[in-house]
């Protein structure tokens, strides 16, 4: 009796104690209505525990260890939810209470997780702690901006991406050379990169200090991705026109091993824009290996070899002869398309990551990473002879119609005739559309090369080139190591502390790409004859080989460097009614460049610039007042200093080491106040916000007419450039951005959302900058720098460019309990302007070279006239979007499809640019007059209506 008694309680008391280790996780799953949503999956992050919704929306997560824990609720047709909740020992079963899923407000060939607020008042404190508003930049305003309006270049707030970080595994993706993220370097791998967690705007972010531009951090966990197969097959009329993709995952097995594998490839032999094609891969590898429940390591590998072609800004002019879709950089091969601007890359990423649970409050994740490979970018060049792009100035009718009518000139074809003659045979053969004089006329090129006599230079003998193709090389070396720690003091206090290190190394060269039928070409500034007489005119002084050939560097070569420290801790807390994040930053960069070639003109320009050291500081924090479950008051306010990138801060590296004068850290001032509501029927955001932003230094480069220097030579004696490549330079610039923003969604019916947007900012310039340029055509000035002051540059209260400051939305979206989603929306902008060029807005505009003096008879009211912003037309949009589900036994099949742009608005302008020809106020004014403005604004265009059809299979 007593050794039964003993047996019993042996398996009695087993379980007993087996259960006090492990718990079981359980929740029920409903829609806006309060009816079960079946077959919902459950994804338990970085752990095999992945399970599926009964038809009473039950779902339990059993033996979980004590921790913390991120679920994803997946569901087709529903928002995808995340949750973090915490296990603790001792707990036998842990009640989520009543989960709400909402229909899916967004295109599902999108493909982003909804990270979305707890909507369950009677939640229990500590999830509502954990969860509070855990929010991605899909809340209403984002998910409409990003999704309807991101499509027509649409910036909220009017913040450039420069200003955000993107993450990927742990470490940034940004460019240390100019801020920017190269997406291609993961392109087509929608399917591994979808799940992206946001701190919108310049609030707090988990993961890293980030900007005034949303922090978004994509993790490709192996095991994080549901197990099998899924295939994609997309159609489009865009940029490419196919993209098939396939993805497997084994999900973690019995020895912890978890692979993921994809591969993808988006083609078009000619997309919407006239003569660009488009071909690129991408390939995913990733391996998990999970030692123990605290501690796993991955691997992932990604690569996407890219070969596309790029399509070119016009005037309007040539736009009102050819249409939106018309493209100068390409012309007929022997019958064959050929652009001259074609962009190739392949930087492959290798990442490795330590996921470390340390003990129930803390954990460690530690990522290193290293990218390498070459971005390519060609385009043709010339030298000694005539800009031969068909949209030249002098090759369009505007020109021939400047000129007396009498005037003999050549017309297009050649012959010599009276200008009036050849406006109208350059005017027929545009409307025409007639290839030799619309686009680049490569066999002309060749021609003209094979046709250059013998000739022997720098010991070199053969035909030299007139023509020929270059590349521009960027080869990077990027190590990135970082480190993501958590501290839970308690259920509403947790501490982060982030660490990174980035070393860029990034050469930057030129080489030739072809010769178009010459022998080889000169590595000398074609134009120093003129500029710079009695001086050498060679790129790079004492190098042996001048004469340059396929593959030989050319005109430039240097290396940017950068070392950036940054530490980031962070500090998250809930008390009573308020959650509170508060995140700093101290960081520390080295820049420098070092040259390798020996301009003729710059000392600088070769060997090592010395380290440029910055400090960076910062301070972000949030403040969420819960009236209630479903009403927020949230602030978040952010004071930091960033300092300049390597392009802004060395001014002209192709050929110096010149820094910006005066450059300091920028400074963003950026504060926000909004009022969120989220109930069943009813989602809203209202928000006001405030950006300042000082200290900035921007540079840009171009060609100008006008500009009157005086260079002289060794003896004395002057020679007047009035036309040269220059490159300008603004430094301490101050912009404010203000505005509000509501986004608004409605349920009319359980299945019938009504949903808006209002966006109305004002973005401008609160100083007049001081205005620098640099010349090649001069090199070192008298002043014994290589750039010149030229005083301020009169553009306060000028509109900055790059977006509308006026954008409004309004949509419906249906879905079908049967399955299936219908939606569209109605979208409207204004406001949009260009960016004001800063030369033609300094005194130098309006002084006379002869007198220094304002030009005689030129009043202010004058000036205003010509100088006035240049303000885009505004316009409205028609979206659409549909799609359908099926599950059919263990295989779900998606087919969506949408259409941007239904009634074929071909007459809104995404961007553009000033052009800044004429330097001085008499020929701009005057240019500016004419009936054909021959150094007009040049522009890029929507391009019309556009579709996406997406087909989806898992198995």
């Amino acid at each position: 009796m007593i050794k039964k008694l003993s047996l019993v309680s042996l398996f009695t008391l087993l379980p007993a104690s087996f259960y006090f280790a492990q718990t079981t996780v359980f929740a029920y799953l409903k829609d806006a209505d309060g009816k079960p949503i079946e077959r919902a999956e459950v994804d338990v992050k970085g752990n095999g525990n992945d399970v599926t919704a009964d038809k009473i929306g039950y779902f339990q997560l059993v033996d979980l260890q004590p921790g913390h824990y991120q679920i994803m609720i997946t569901k087709s047709n529903y928002e995808s939810k995340v949750m973090e909740f915490d296990v603790i020992n001792d707990e036998k079963r842990k009640d989520l209470g009543t989960i709400t899923l909402y229909p899916t407000l967004t295109n599902a060939d999108q493909g982003l997780a909804i990270i979305d607020s707890d909507d369950d008042e009677g939640g229990n404190s500590s999830q509502a702690s954990t969860v509070g508003l855990l929010q991605s930049s899909q809340d209403v305003f984002s998910r409409i901006a990003a999704f309807d309006l991101g499509f027509y270049w649409f910036r909220p707030r009017g913040i450039d991406g420069r200003y955000g970080e993107t993450m990927l595994n742990g470490v940034s993706m940004i460019k240390s050379d100019n801020g920017n993220v190269d997406f291609g370097n993961w392109g087509g791998l929608n399917e591994i990169t979808r799940y992206p967690e946001i701190a919108s705007n310049h609030s707090p972010s988990e993961y890293a200090f980030g900007g005034n531009s949303s922090v978004i951090y994509k993790n490709t966990k192996a095991s994080d991705y549901r197990k099998g197969f899924q295939f994609t097959q997309s159609l489009t009329n865009r940029n490419y026109r196919n993209r098939t993709s396939l993805r497997y995952s084994s999900g973690m097995n019995s020895k912890g091993w978890a692979f993921t594998v994809m591969g993808a490839r988006r083609w078009a032999d000619e997309g919407i824009q006239e003569g660009t094609f488009y071909d690129a891969y991408g390939a995913y590898l990733g391996v998990e290996k999970k030692f123990n429940d605290k501690h796993s390591m991955t691997f992932n590998f990604i690569a996407a070899p890219y070969r596309r072609s790029t399509a070119s800004p016009s005037t309007q002019e040539v736009y009102d002869y050819r249409g939106v879709h018309y493209n100068s950089y390409w012309g007929y091969q022997n019958g064959e398309q050929r652009s001259e601007r074609v962009r190739k890359g392949f930087q492959p990423i290798f990442q490795m990551q330590d996921f470390w649970k340390i003990d129930k409050k803390s954990s460690l994740w530690t990522s290193v990473s290293y990218q390498f490979g070459k971005d390519k970018g060609s385009r043709l060049d010339w030298q000694n002879v005539q800009n031969p792009s068909p949209t030249y100035y002098r090759n369009l009718p505007s020109y021939y119609d400047s000129l007396d009518p009498n005037a003999s000139v050549m017309d297009p074809n050649g012959t010599m005739t009276t200008a009036q003659d050849a406006y109208r045979t350059s005017l027929a053969a545009w409307n025409s559309g007639d290839p030799n004089v619309t686009q680049l006329n490569w066999d002309n090129l060749y021609r003209r090369n094979m046709q250059q006599p013998d000739g022997t230079y720098y010991g070199q003998t053969g035909k030299r080139a007139l023509y020929y193709l270059v590349n521009d090389v960027s080869d990077d070396k990027i190590f990135n190591a970082s480190t993501h720690f958590i501290h839970n003091f308690n259920d509403t206090t947790k501490f982060l502390l982030n660490i990174s290190y980035q070393n860029y190394r990034s050469e930057q060269y030129r080489e030739v790409n072809d010769l178009l039928g010459a022998d080889f070409v000169l590595n000398r500034d074609p134009f120093a004859a003129t500029n710079q007489p009695g001086k050498s005119g060679l790129y790079n002084e004492g190098e042996e080989n001048v004469a340059k050939r396929v593959g030989d560097r050319m005109t430039y070569d240097y290396i940017f460097r950068r070392q950036e420290f940054k530490v980031n801790p962070g500090l998250k807390l809930s008390t009573g009614n308020f959650d509170v994040f508060i995140s700093a930053l101290a960081g520390y960069s080295s820049s420098s460049r070092e040259g390798l070639f020996n301009h003729y003109l710059y000392k600088d320009s070769k060997g090592d610039s010395g380290d440029y050291n910055f400090w960076n500081y910062g301070l972000k924090g949030q403040i969420v007042y819960k009236l209630n479950g479903r009403n927020f008051f949230v602030y978040n306010g952010a004071y930091y200093s960033q300092a300049p990138y390597l392009e802004d801060l060395f001014i002209n590296p192709r050929v110096n080491s010149a820094v910006a004068p005066n450059v300091k850290n920028m400074v963003v001032n950026a504060n926000d106040l909004s009022y969120v509501m989220s109930t069943p029927f009813l989602k809203l955001r209202l928000t006001g916000y405030l950006v300042d932003t000082s200290n900035e230094t921007t540079v840009q480069r171009f060609f100008a007419d006008g500009i009157q220097l005086n260079n002289a030579d060794d003896q004395g004696n002057q020679t007047v450039v009035q036309s040269a490549f220059i490159t300008q330079v603004m430094t301490d610039v101050k912009k404010r951005n203000i505005g509000a923003e509501l986004g608004i969604d409605i349920k009319i019916i359980p299945t019938l959302s009504l949903q808006g947007l209002a966006s109305y900012g004002q973005y401008t310039y609160q100083n007049d900058p001081r205005a620098y340029f640099a010349s090649d055509a001069t090199g070192v000035f008298a002043n014994g720098l290589s750039y010149a002051d030229v005083g301020k540059a009169y553009i306060k209260n000028y509109r900055q460019g790059g977006t509308p400051q006026q954008a409004y939305s309004l949509g419906f979206r249906y879905n079908s309990p049967k399955y299936w989603w219908f939606g569209a929306n109605w979208n409207y902008f204004d406001d949009n302007y260009l960016d004001p060029s800063a030369l033609v807005r300094t005194e130098s505009f309006v002084q006379n070279n002869n007198s220094s003096t304002p030009y005689a008879n030129l009043t202010e009211s004058e000036l205003r006239r010509v100088l006035q912003p240049n303000k885009l037309p505004s316009s409205f949009f028609l979206n659409a979007n549909a799609g359908k589900s099926w599950v059919i036994g263990k295989y779900y099949v998606l087919i969506s499809a949408s259409v941007n742009n239904i009634l074929d608005n071909k007459r809104y302008i995404t961007g553009g640019f000033e052009q800044t020809r004429n330097a001085k106020y008499p020929d701009f004014a005057q240019d500016n007059d004419r009936e054909f403005t021959l150094f007009a604004p040049k522009y890029w265009y929507t391009q019309g209506r556009s579709y996406f059809v997406n087909l989806q299979f898992r198995f």
